[in-house]
């Protein structure tokens, strides 16, 4: 038990450095090339920071374990939301003003609801991982072109910001790009190892670890970046840090691995983690849209949703019982 331990400890530690140095070369490699700082918030950033979730994932699937592909891709939509934004939000609330995220939260309910659909029958078939890539490309589509617009919009703004706090040499760019990579890979290797082995060890199933081991360490990006932008008074950065990754997460960490191998996935997946995962969707969507002016989610509904947190964690505490 001890070597395993000791393996997921070390993965979980690379993989936040990996995760950080990847997305900052991501960054300032694009920002060198000309693209313009929203569509770096929206994309880049976004595909830097579900990296950690891409490549675990499709480690699993590729070894044969669905449930850590699955857990790690739904649980970390449930942490993002529930644990990571509850915290965000308790420390510092988040005023939503980007049109561009007001855009988004409904399309992340949609496509919620598009990955609950395709789990019904119990499993996520190849034909369905292509269906979810599709609309991520659609989507990555739609985001590019929102990007090359140019509008004014608080995201852009805020990311505009953060990129000219943080210049970086093209060399250096290039050097964290490989290496950030590199060590991605390797950590997340060696995360999913230790992840499977204590699973066994322990007779708990690969699905429960992938859900809250590996869903909170592939997490913890998303919850360092949120905080230091809500800190700073980025909210809206905040937010579309757990946005973009929540999309990410359900149509290409998915999709990804269910095109690796078919997912196959117990009743309790559709019934529990997609209901919870559901449900807190849809908060963030009236927390955060704002029907009558900017959204906001306050200290409060940040409580609540960090109360949601811990009350699915015992319920799968209780489930192991």
């Amino acid at each position: 038990m001890t070597i395993p331990l000791l393996a997921v400890i070390a993965g979980f530690a690379l993989l936040i450095w990996s995760a950080d140095r990847f997305v900052a070369g991501a960054a300032a490699l694009a920002r060198h090339f000309g693209m313009p700082a929203l569509l770096i918030g929206m994309v880049v950033v976004g595909f830097g920071t579900s990296a950690p979730e891409m490549v675990v994932s499709g480690l699993a699937a590729a070894q044969g374990n669905p449930g850590i592909a699955l857990g790690n891709a739904y649980g970390s939509n449930i942490t993002n939301i529930a644990l990571i934004l509850g915290i965000t939000a308790l420390l510092s609330p988040i005023a939503v003003h980007s049109q561009v995220l007001r855009k988004e939260l409904p399309l992340l309910a949609a496509v919620t609801a598009l990955a609950a659909w395709q789990l019904h029958d119990g499993s996520v078939s190849r034909t369905d991982a292509l269906a979810l890539l599709a609309v991520f490309v659609l989507i990555m589509g739609w985001s590019i072109r929102q990007g090359l617009r140019g509008r004014s919009d608080a995201l852009g703004a805020e990311m505009d910001q953060e990129l000219a706090a943080h210049p970086m040499p093209l060399p250096r760019a290039l050097l964290w790009l490989g290496i950030g990579l590199l060590v991605l890979i390797a950590s997340s290797r060696l995360l999913v190892w230790g992840a499977v082995t204590i699973a066994q060890q322990l007779g708990v199933s690969d699905l429960v670890i992938g859900l809250t081991v590996v869903a909170i360490g592939t997490s913890l990006p998303e919850l360092a970046s949120s905080i230091i932008a809500a800190r700073k008074g980025e909210h809206d950065l905040a937010l579309g840090n757990i946005i973009g990754s929540n999309l990410f997460n359900t149509l290409a960490v998915v999709g990804i691995a269910g095109a690796i191998a078919p997912l196959a996935a117990g009743p309790e997946v559709f019934s529990r983690d997609m209901l919870v995962m559901g449900v807190l969707t849809l908060s963030l969507f009236v927390f955060g849209y704002g029907f009558r002016g900017p959204g906001r989610v306050n200290r409060f509904e940040g409580g609540v949703l960090l109360a949601c947190y811990i009350g699915y964690t015992g319920w799968l505490a209780y489930g192991l019982l």
